[in-house]
């Protein structure tokens, strides 16, 4: 489930930090993972997996919009950037419909499913917001030697979140809505 008391308690952290000025970037990078196959599918541990990987980041968008708001009448800047006021889901290839055609990684039904709406969901924010003035995208971090992506994973933290940082730097209104690689 998600935990609202806490997203809640984080907004007026920020928010207490912030003071007056609003938040320019929201990453969610909320994921759980699951290798349940069609055989072994359990409906509570899909309904887990939603909860955390789709459920969890909308809440938190919704908690956070209006910093986020706040962000794009502070800044004077026109157009769309990560700058002025943007939300980036770390989503995953094996989430993308079209890209993860060539990856046979096993079913894992929960987390592939999960990320997929997660994916479709940064797209109905992206049309939602962008009148708003804010930027919503999903990215890719990579195969990262993380407690998930497992010591087998070619990147570091490090060299991911360099990659990351440069894509975000790089995001304008044409990005809004996508689905795009930390390269």
């Amino acid at each position: 489930t998600v935990n609202l008391p806490s997203i809640r308690g984080a907004v007026r952290a920020v928010g207490s930090y912030l003071q007056d000025q609003g938040l320019n970037l929201l990453i969610n990078n909320a994921g759980i993972s699951s290798h349940a196959t069609l055989h072994s599918l359990d409906s509570q541990e899909m309904l887990s997996v939603f909860a955390t990987n789709v459920v969890g980041p909308l809440q938190v968008v919704k908690e956070f919009l209006p910093l986020l708001e706040k962000a794009v009448k502070g800044t004077g800047k026109k157009g769309l950037s990560c700058s002025r006021a943007a939300i980036i889901n770390v989503s995953t290839k094996l989430g993308s419909i079209g890209l993860c055609l060539g990856v046979s990684e096993a079913p894992t039904y929960p987390y592939r499913a999960s990320k997929a709406a997660q994916n479709m969901v940064t797209r109905c924010m992206a049309a939602e917001l962008q009148d708003k003035g804010i930027l919503c995208m999903a990215i890719h971090p990579g195969w990262v030697k993380t407690d998930m992506g497992t010591e087998k994973a070619p990147l570091s933290v490090e060299q991911s979140v360099r990659g990351i940082l440069t894509v975000l730097a790089s995001l304008s209104q044409d990005n809004s809505g996508a689905f795009l690689d930390w390269e």
